[in-house]
């Protein structure tokens, strides 16, 4: 069956055939690699991070850091998700309530 997923993903995946896009794919899956010549360490550094700047990883590791939140933190926080939710939903259904009554022939356009 994940055989069977798998052929499928790859079906609708586009193909890129720009040789910078794929080897910023080669990277992801190997990772980034730089090479030190003659021991040159900050041209190697350069390098490294103008490849980290391309590759997106920097924003990844940022993001995927896990550190210590108070409960305080975490309760303010959980509010500010609850309000976003809150007045996300709301703005749905006043959205739907117009398109509906536009469909239905409530409401004229100018």
């Amino acid at each position: 069956m994940n055989h069977i997923a798998k052929h499928i993903s790859s079906i609708f995946r586009l193909p890129s055939l720009s040789p910078a896009s794929l080897s910023c794919e080669f990277q992801q899956l190997r990772g980034i690699r730089v090479r030190v010549n003659n021991g040159n360490l900050e041209s190697a550094l350069r390098v490294m991070k103008r490849k980290m700047d391309s590759s997106g990883i920097e924003r990844l590791i940022k993001r995927e850091q896990i550190y210590h939140l108070k409960n305080s933190q975490k309760r303010v926080l959980a509010r500010q998700r609850l309000e976003r939710r809150i007045q996300y939903e709301d703005f749905n259904r006043k959205l739907k309530a117009i398109l509906f009554k536009k469909l239905r022939g409530f409401v004229t356009t100018l």
